[in-house]
């Protein structure tokens, strides 16, 4: 376990040779160009699988990359020690840089819903309804409590008057057996789910 430099933010890195999907079965799948030793496994996390239609709520959502502290800008897995100090978890990284990876399963999750006329980012230049802006508040395992945390704080503001119409905060716990990058990526993508499940009923019902 590498201690963390809460300094300058460290840039993402392109996929290694051999990648881990956290929601799926856990099984790593070699890329082409095989996997050299000491290459750090890469970790993706899963949408909401897609759901039945059940009546459309006709209106179209744009969905910001979240912010968080530097830490949470990279692609790296966080370790949160007692006390409160924060460390890199070696041999494991994300498949892409936290805050977009958790902006594209957001999106796709709201998609897969069938329930929006429309899910874009910011950059599509799509007309919407709502602008969903969130904040990773926590994301990281406690390796204290032996749990992954995971604490999105979100908002749905109108676009046009920027009036945030409904607020809430998001957060889910999930046991892992020991601090190592499957263990910790299994028990963060489980955490994730639960709080994906939440956002997406809580997008689809506010007013």
């Amino acid at each position: 376990m590498t201690r963390l430099p809460l300094s300058p933010a460290l840039p993402g890195r392109p996929l290694p040779g051999r990648i881990l999907r956290a929601g799926a079965l856990l099984a790593p799948l070699a890329l082409l160009g095989g996997c050299g030793g000491g290459t750090p496994l890469t970790f993706d996390l899963a949408a909401l699988p897609g759901q039945a239609r059940a009546g459309g709520a006709a209106r179209s959502i744009v969905v910001s990359e979240p912010v968080g502290l530097q830490p949470m800008e990279a692609d790296r897995i966080i370790v949160r020690e007692p006390g409160g100090s924060l460390s890199f978890l070696g041999g494991g990284q994300w498949a892409d840089r936290l805050p977009r990876l958790i902006q594209t399963r957001v999106i796709q999750s709201l998609e897969n819903t069938g329930r929006l006329r429309s899910v874009s980012r910011p950059s599509d230049k799509v007309p919407s309804d709502y602008q969903l802006v969130s904040e990773i508040r926590e994301f990281d395992v406690n390796s204290g409590t032996g749990e992954a945390v995971v604490d999105l704080s979100a908002k749905l503001i109108a676009e046009g008057t920027g009036r945030v119409v409904n607020a809430r905060v998001f957060t889910a716990r999930v046991p892992v057996k020991k601090v190592d990058p499957q263990s910790a990526a299994a028990g963060l993508d489980a955490a994730l789910g639960q709080v994906l499940a939440d956002l997406v009923r809580w997008v689809n019902t506010a007013r």
